[in-house]
């Protein structure tokens, strides 16, 4: 006898709840075509459903994302970073409390706490025919982040060499819910061949058809709901082994749509707007967002930012301010929408002579204009940076190229040598944009304040 098991998943959501009734709809067809033909299905989120630049997610802090798994009658799900580091403690301690769906995330535990009532290593299900599979969940281990915050992420590969044979021994069938990008899962399957699937996200990497290494299926879909996933399974109870695992995305766009979800969110929307007009400060004059130039708002931020931070010296770019702000009572969704970045502020040790390297390559045009995607960045170019507590000298040849001559700090020059303290928003820590920045061994992050909340500082000041 072969029974045929069904997943349906989605990952990396991040609050684009465009085509969510899309998806609701699809997976709702699917469920009814499974139970017609007297076959199991399930659906599970892989993480990062939740992203405060949306107003919803913002007003909420994540609970109406959970609400709308609810509703979609999502059965499993694991934490992704979003979840994990963009919310408060308590808030992330009991997003799930109103879940009616199994949260796994093996590798996740508060600090000095006990673990909140919805947090499991694994998920064990028992099919109609008797067959066991296991679930387990794992996050990416940003403890950089986790710790301020109160939590502790423990090494996937530390949990894995403890835990497989345990999460392998009751189970016929062993599911990997990983939050932990693409590389770290081929990593896993070339070495965990006790893992039968692994549905992946945190990296938004997209394979239609999946890909296997060794006896392991890896699938994962994209992000912002662009396409969702499938996972289909087929299990003899004669030979009691899998004689058939296939994965497929489908594209989401033309899918008809669930109209009980387009209501919902309109009034989830509604509810959200009206919670984020609470009034943050009344400014007399509007104040100019401009992502190429040096204006009082963007210089107003970089200086809070210093000395928030207590650093020698701070920079930021223009493009992190979205709009202007005009006159009149400023609300919290008037800075959310300026300013929805999940970016936290933080500093960073450095020498002068690397501080020189970091202001030449913040004069670099093709830099300014990069249309940066990820790393928290919810804008549209990194635009002009903006320095506070150093003077730069510049000279624009006849190609009419800009070129930093001096760079001074309290009147001299920068001391090759000397430590400064150097504060930043913490995107310039990743990535091969500032080098000199993502190998500092000295980054301090700043939680759970966002930029944005520097930014209602700075205008009520």
């Amino acid at each position: 006898m072969i029974e045929h098991i069904h997943f349906y998943y989605c990952n990396d959501l991040h609050s684009h709840f465009d085509q969510w009734p899309n998806i609701v709809h699809y997976f709702n067809k699917k469920k009814k075509q499974h139970a017609q033909a007297d076959e199991q299905s399930w659906r599970i989120d892989i993480g990062d459903h939740v992203d405060r630049f949306h107003p919803i997610a913002e007003a909420y802090n994540g609970k109406a994302n959970v609400e709308l798994l609810n509703d979609a009658g999502f059965d499993f799900a694991t934490i992704g970073n979003n979840e994990g580091i963009t919310l408060e403690h308590e808030h992330l301690y009991h997003l799930y409390d109103q879940a009616n769906f199994q949260v796994s995330c093996g590798n996740l535990k508060p600090v000095n706490k006990e673990k909140p009532v919805w947090l499991q290593n694994s998920i064990k299900i028992q099919t109609k025919e008797n067959l066991i599979i296991k679930l387990f969940g794992l996050t990416a281990p940003f403890n950089a982040f986790y710790h301020p915050l109160g939590w502790h992420v423990e090494s996937p590969y530390d949990y894995l060499q403890r835990e497989i044979n345990v999460l392998k021994k009751d189970a016929d069938i062993l599911i990997f819910l990983s939050h932990l990008g693409f590389s770290e899962d081929q990593l896993i399957a070339e070495r965990y061949p006790e893992i039968d699937i692994i549905i992946g996200g945190h990296t938004h990497h997209l394979l239609k058809n999946g890909e296997k290494i060794h006896n392991t299926l890896l699938t994962a879909a994209g992000k912002h709901g662009k396409y969702v996933g499938e996972v289909h399974i087929d299990w003899d109870h004669h030979l009691n082994k899998i004689v058939d695992k296939q994965a497929y995305t489908v594209e989401t766009e033309h899918l008809s749509q669930d109209q009980e979800t387009v209501n919902k969110l309109a009034q989830m929307n509604d509810a959200a707007q009206k919670l984020l007009k609470k009034p943050v400060t009344y400014i007399e004059n509007s104040l100019i967002v401009d992502w190429f130039e040096q204006t009082p708002i963007i210089e107003s931020l970089t200086n809070k930012l210093k000395d928030w931070t207590k650093a020698d010296i701070s920079m930021l770019n223009a493009g992190i301010l979205l709009e202007s702000i005009e006159e009149g009572y400023v609300t919290y969704g008037d800075i959310h929408r300026i300013c929805p970045h999940p970016i936290n502020p933080c500093t960073v040790k450095l020498r002068g002579i690397e501080i020189l390297e970091v202001v030449r390559g913040a004069h670099d045009e093709a830099l300014m204009h990069f249309e940066l995607k990820g790393f928290g960045f919810r804008g549209k170019v990194l635009g002009k940076f903006i320095f506070s507590g150093i003077d730069i000298d510049t000279e624009v040849d006849e190609a009419g190229i800009e070129h930093v001559q001096h760079v001074t700090y309290n009147g001299h020059e920068l001391e090759h040598d000397k430590i400064y303290t150097f504060a930043t928003a913490d995107m310039f820590t990743f990535g091969r944009m500032f080098p000199e920045i993502a190998r500092s061994t000295t980054k301090e992050f700043y939680l759970p304040e966002f930029m944005r909340d520097l930014l209602a500082d700075a205008l009520k000041s």
